[in-house]
């Protein structure tokens, strides 16, 4: 295959013979370095590199104006905007979040070299029109937002007149300063030829610079555009060159060079879908590996063109590791490191500090970080690692200087320069982060983090590129605004991966393959909103008026892509094009135009081969796990026997014996955490704590109306005093904390008046409250003893029938209390509220021998349904309910129990998990 820049190089080298005096200018670079390539191979002797320029660099050249970046730009834009008429001027932070689209707009408005006393003209009545109104007067706010679009013009004035003065421009300016200088630079051209190679669309200024040098000195233009599009009156990929070709004079004379009739030579052209970005990233590997073979050269001429960069660290963890050659022009964005993610929460945790200091959550992050793990060392007197314990232990929602130097002590350099005593301004935390950054680099030398030391060169650079800024420009008074800064500054850093550009795999983005020319081509991402990108308006200037002064909107845009997308096409012999299947508004839409219009293309209809392909998914086979009790194990089952087995850890083994292994037997139980809010079980200890107070005076006594009604008012000032004992150090005046306390008032409230209601028609005396029991259980099977122990939260009598009642913050209903089949009580987790009553039955029963018992749950949340009594039934859905515990009830749960506790118990029987 013939490169269309081997043919442009081949032509000028058989017309002229040599390339002295020659001048090319491409839409790249990177172009320009493929240019070169050629040069060498068409030229069999030693030669002089003529001068190659990409189309900006050329166009500064003409200008004499110096480019700066889009960051200083904005500093000199807010500048222009603080010299402006404007009333209340918004400070720099809330400046920056329109100002980047105005210089935006200011920018395309100079490359197309819009009259801009016209435009801004009509912007300001447009907006006017938008915004009229029936009353004679406008508002104040109404007057003040037209008075911003009025002063646009003086805005714009400024700001380039500012740049001008200091040899400065941004793209536009440059742009339009060109062409105020071109005849200058026409007359100083002499005898060079200008070559202009591979370009499509055009704003004005390259336009008029492009015909100025065409019809005033011996250049040519070669087009990079197959006959196929361009004999096409309506298709997109020719819609800018049949424009040129149809209004530049000099192609009255001239006929367009560089049209080639590649396009319809026979391809091997697969569609394929694949869902989701990261399985188009696998699938690029394995194309990769099936097109490296010796026999084909390799990779030497394939690329793979990432339509939606985000794809870039998926692939490159997916390129096989045969390929040793591998070329990334993209860079990979330096906001994607980890030292950026360590510097971005930094600067977070300074911006969020409140007056009772850095939030706990932000505070164990920065320290989690590797780099900072690293910095400090992993167990530094055990300081690094008890942090987090420390601040669970004693519930730090907020931590001070204080709090942190209790625990990590003062002397660690790197906290010093994290953890400061009062908010740094913008030039203090800068230079706490240089100070980091060498603290880091003194510790990481041991470690042999090559790339980790790049990175903190290059946030070096980036952080003293910050502080000249600050010395310069006096705006950025406080974080928000630095943040901002730096966030726009890290947006535009890439880290460069060596590579060599003319061998071996190419790996880019879709604008960086302008000019070049691959056999093998893979597209990634061709998804609606991705290629083309679809309709984005960041832009102060409505379409109307963007299509009456000939600024490109989307549709301009979309012809762009759709040029490049068919450019890789034309001379490629293999061509794999990816979509997502699974599109979503972070990844794009449906799968994009350009597929739908290949399809339907009668000449490429045979060339093209459609399928989906989908990752290859292995469902594991689910394996229960099993535990073999060995001595030791035994030994903990015995342990755990002679202390008691609880109601609650039975319960955990009827759910899943893994549950009671690691649970109960190896005490693992789950991650303490800070309690920001009232946990669950924090909440049920409070209710619990409370109805102790009110109800230990009536101990022994049988409960009256009117000593009930006399506790009613005092329950808040109970829950408050249990909710500080609880929950120390808790805020109980706003937040899910002020719920929570309502929410144990109303359920206290609700009971209290319950009891009161029945007591209309019963007499209750209570017996007992929170009392601890235990009882042996005698088991032949078990050789060692066997305790059974619980806590019985209230024992009362009702007509002289004993109850036994526990109290449930959560939610229970009646079928969990109501069983039909004893084995359930024990097999069943269902039935765990009803195992529960029955072990405190029998734990009381056997303490205190009775006939009858009775025994039941209060659900706070379904208080409605009263006391959810235990009961025995014959069938499930029987109205016939028995509520008495006696002895045959005890009798029959206890043969139950006895199994339940001599399987534990039995070395034969394993701890086999269940699928939950």
């Amino acid at each position: 295959m013939r490169s269309f820049l081997e043919e442009v190089i081949n032509e000028i080298w058989q017309k002229h013979g040599t390339f002295e005096n020659i001048v090319f200018i491409l839409p790249s670079k990177r172009a320009g370095t493929f240019l070169k390539h050629s040069i060498a191979t068409t030229s069999n002797k030693p030669l002089f590199v003529p001068e190659i320029y990409s189309i900006e660099d050329f166009i500064q050249k003409i200008s004499g104006l110096t480019s700066i970046k889009s960051t200083q730009q904005l500093f000199e834009l807010y500048s222009a905007y603080k010299k402006s008429s404007y009333p209340n001027k918004d400070d720099f932070f809330a400046f920056s979040k329109w100002g980047r689209t105005l210089l935006q707009d200011i920018n395309e408005i100079d490359r197309y070299i819009i009259n801009t006393e016209e435009l801004f003209s009509s912007l300001s009545e447009i907006q006017r029109l938008n915004h009229w109104s029936l009353g004679t007067e406008k508002t104040k706010i109404m007057k003040e937002y037209l008075k911003f679009w009025d002063g646009l013009q003086e805005l714009y004035d400024v700001f380039n007149s500012t740049l001008l003065e200091k040899g400065f421009g941004h793209q536009g300016l440059i742009y339009r300063r060109a062409c105020e200088r071109l005849d200058d630079y026409v007359a100083a051209i002499g005898h060079q030829t200008h070559i202009f190679i591979g370009f499509n669309a055009l704003n004005t200024a390259e336009s008029q610079i492009i015909q100025k040098i065409l019809s005033t000195t011996k250049s040519d233009i070669y087009w990079d555009l197959d006959t196929y599009f361009l004999n096409d009156p309506v298709h997109d990929a020719s819609h800018f060159i049949r424009y040129h070709l149809r209004k530049w004079p000099y192609f009255q004379n001239n006929p367009p060079k560089g049209i080639g009739t590649n396009y319809n030579s026979k391809k091997k052209i697969q569609i394929i879908g694949v869902p989701k970005n990261v399985a188009q990233a696998k699938y690029v590997g394995q194309l990769l590996n099936e097109l490296n073979e010796p026999v084909s050269n390799g990779l030497k001429n394939t690329a793979v063109v990432l339509s939606d960069e985000t794809l870039l660290n998926p692939l490159l963890n997916s390129i096989p590791q045969e390929i040793e050659r591998v070329n990334i022009t993209m860079g990979y964005p330096l906001q994607k490191t980890s030292v950026a993610t360590l510097f971005s929460q930094l600067l977070n945790l300074n911006i969020h500090r409140t007056n009772k200091g850095w939030y706990h959550q932000d505070v164990l992050d920065l320290l989690s970080h590797p780099y900072i793990q690293k910095a400090l060392g992993q167990d530094i007197n055990g300081n690094s690692v008890s942090l987090p314990e420390e601040i669970k232990k004693k519930n730090w929602a907020y931590l001070d200087t204080n709090k942190i130097a209790s625990v990590l002590g003062t002397k660690k350099t790197v906290i010093s320069h994290l953890f400061l005593h009062d908010t740094p301004t913008p030039e203090e935390f800068i230079k706490h982060c240089l100070a980091i950054i060498k603290l880091l680099k003194d510790s990481l030398y041991n470690f042999n983090e090559k790339l980790l030391l790049e990175y903190l060169y290059r946030f070096y650079n980036l952080f003293n590129q910050i502080l000249g800024m600050l010395a310069k420009y006096d705006f950025i008074k406080d974080l928000e605004s630095l943040k901002g800064l730096y966030q726009d500054l890290l947006s535009v850093e890439t880290l460069d991966f060596k590579g060599e550009p003319l061998e071996g795999l190419q790996v880019m983005g879709m604008l960086e393959s302008r000019n070049l020319d691959f056999e093998n081509v893979i597209i990634t991402s061709v998804n609606e909103g991705i290629l083309p990108s679809g309709k984005s308006n960041n832009s102060f200037i409505p379409f109307d008026l963007k299509v009456y002064h000939g600024l490109p909107t989307y549709k301009e845009k979309d012809a762009v892509y759709t040029y490049h997308f068919y450019r890789l096409l034309q001379r490629a012999k293999q061509i794999f094009i990816l979509y997502n299947t699974e599109p979503d508004v972070l990844e794009g839409g449906e799968r994009s135009r350009l597929i739908m219009q290949l399809l339907t293309d009668e000449h490429k209809k045979d060339d093209i081969l459609e399928k989906t392909a989908a990752p290859l998914v292995m469902a594991p086979p689910k394996n229960m796990n099993s535990i073999i009790k060995d001595d030791n194990l035994l030994n903990l089952i015995k342990s755990h026997a002679s202390r008691g087995f609880s109601p609650t850890s039975l319960s955990n083994y009827i759910r899943n014996p893994m549950d009671f292994y690691k649970r109960n037997l190896l005490g693992i139980n789950d991650v303490m955490e800070v309690e920001e809010t009232v946990a669950a079980n924090t909440f049920g200890t409070i209710i619990h704590d409370t109805l102790e107070h009110i109800y230990t005076p009536f101990i022994g006594k049988y409960l009256s109306v009117l000593h009930l009604k006399a506790v009613i008012p005092d329950i808040e000032r109970l829950v408050k005093l249990n909710f500080a004992k609880s929950y120390p150090g808790s805020d109980i005046t706003k937040g899910k904390n002020l719920i929570a306390f309502k929410v144990m008032v109303r359920y206290i409230n609700n009971f209290i008046n319950l009891e009161i209601e029945q007591l209309n028609h019963h007499q209750i005396k209570i017996i007992a409250l929170e009392i601890k029991l235990k009882a042996q259980l005698d088991i032949p099977q078990i050789s060692f003893p066997v305790v059974l122990k619980g806590k019985l939260d209230r024992v009362d009598e009702i007509d002289g029938t004993v109850r036994i009642i526990d109290y449930k913050t959560g939610t229970v209903i009646s079928s969990q209390v109501e069983i039909t089949n004893w084995q359930d009580v024990t097999e069943d987790y269902k039935y765990s509220k009803a195992f529960q009553l029955l072990c405190y039955s029998l734990l009381y029963y056997q303490k205190n021998p009775l006939d009858i018992l009775q025994a039941g749950i209060v659900s706070f949340k379904n208080l409605g349904a009263g006391l959810l009594q235990f009961a025995t039934k014959e069938t499930k859905n029987s109205r016939n309910k028995d509520r008495k515990i006696t002895q045959k009830t005890l009798e029959a749960f206890r043969i139950q129990l006895e199994k339940l506790v001599f399987e534990i118990c039995n070395p034969d029987v394993p701890f086999i998990e269940k699928e939950i």
